[in-house]
């Protein structure tokens, strides 16, 4: 039987310990990201919003030439567009920064005991 693993010379601990440093990897990489801010907006610039790294609505800027009582349809379509792409862009930026952390995705079947 191989050091400190089980049948077939696996080492149960060292892959432990890669798990866990990965996890704490991770966990500091999604504190940055509630630093990061994204921007996204929709109807040409009438609505524009900037998203943390950690998915939350920041800030909503509204031109006000956008708020026409007849249109109220359009600018909640135009906000929605916004808010949308905003998260898009957010989950696209924590795509890349985690990535880098689990090596493109793959993490090697240790998935579910990370989370």
């Amino acid at each position: 039987m191989a050091r400190g693993g089980g049948p077939g010379g696996f080492d149960i601990q060292g892959l432990m310990k890669q798990a866990q440093q990965m996890q704490a990897e991770m966990l500091e990489a999604q504190e940055k990201l509630k630093d990061e801010v994204v921007e996204a907006s929709a109807g040409g610039g009438m609505v524009k919003v900037k998203m943390g790294g950690d998915l939350t609505l920041r800030e909503i800027v509204i031109d006000p030439e956008a708020i026409d009582p007849e249109e109220a349809e359009l600018l909640q379509e135009m906000v929605q567009a916004a808010v949308n792409e905003g998260l898009r862009a957010a989950q696209e930026l924590a795509s890349s920064k985690m990535g880098g952390i689990t090596g493109g995705g793959d993490l090697g079947g240790l998935g579910g005991m990370l989370g």
